[in-house]
């Protein structure tokens, strides 16, 4: 599985984005699917993951009631609408596929997405 997010950009505080991930591969519907970011100097982390078919979602504390994850399996791809940005929220985004919800195991990663939330 191939992946590639976009959507980011430079956002006020208070401002929305919503953050797209395009999958290759015939199996992208057997994969759940999961959004982490890295701020400079700040080590990776976890924001969101959805299962397979979508019926589980999951989020970190600091995004919760923020953030949305959604997908679409007949377009291959996933979403992360961010609502209230925050200036804290900025980082490089990426997503990835892994074999459960639950799990910390991804084992594909897209190349990352530029989101800068100003004060």
């Amino acid at each position: 599985v191939q992946l590639q997010a976009s959507g980011g950009g430079l956002v006020q505080a208070g401002d929305s984005l919503r953050l797209s991930c395009a999958a290759s591969g015939r199996t992208f519907s057997s994969y759940a699917m999961g959004w982490f970011r890295q701020a400079p100097g700040k080590e990776r982390e976890f924001v969101a993951a959805i299962s397979s078919v979508g019926g589980i979602t999951r989020y970190a504390d600091s995004v919760k009631g923020r953030f949305t994850i959604s997908r679409d399996n007949a377009k291959n791809s996933v979403y992360l609408q961010m609502n209230s940005l925050k200036p804290e929220d900025t980082a490089v985004y990426y997503c990835a596929a892994g074999p459960l919800v639950y799990g910390n195991r991804y084992d594909y990663w897209g190349q990352g997405t530029q989101v800068t939330v100003s004060s």
